[in-house]
């Protein structure tokens, strides 16, 4: 397993990770919303709200969190898939959905991009950009909202997730 962080560029975060397991394996973890909260390498994603899985782009699968910063420590979270090209390719938006059921993404994406290295062998590039976040909201969020290791972990976290299916 070969690790490597890349420091932000633009107004974007990744870190590359080679898992020795087929992209197609990796690629069906990450379309199961069920196993984000496995993954996340900060503890803040709970449990999938919905449960079934990815399968195209412009679905909605939401998240429930809890960050001790938020302003209501538990809260939820609605991630629309921007990215579906299976399996090479996932991502998603994450926003809020208003009392009126209207989405508000907040412009930030988190992406995975997989590249196969030989049938059982995959590099997986986990990107966090937040480059079509609004002024109004960095003012109150810092970005990155994690710190430097959160990338890192995840990929790690779901190395060990794929490799015991």
């Amino acid at each position: 397993m070969t690790t490597n962080v890349h420091t932000m560029e633009r107004e974007s975060v990744s870190a590359t990770l080679t898992f020795a397991v087929p992209a197609a394996r990796v690629f069906a973890v990450l379309a199961d919303p069920t196993s984000h909260a496995a993954i996340d390498g900060t503890g803040w994603v709970q449990e999938a709200v919905n449960q079934a899985p990815l399968t195209e782009a412009g679905q909605i699968f939401r998240m429930d969190m809890h960050h001790a910063d938020h302003p209501d420590g538990d809260y939820r979270v609605v991630n629309k898939v921007e990215v579906f090209q299976a399996p090479h390719a996932i991502g998603w938006l994450t926003g809020v959905e208003k009392d009126d059921g209207q989405l508000e993404l907040g412009g930030w994406l988190w992406r995975y991009d997989l590249a196969p290295l030989g049938p059982s062998q995959t590099e997986v590039t986990l990107t966090y950009d937040w480059s079509a976040v609004p002024q109004f909201r960095r003012e109150y969020i810092q970005f990155p909202p994690f710190g430097p290791d959160h990338l890192i972990n995840s990929l790690h976290h779901l190395a060990e997730l794929v490799s015991s299916r």
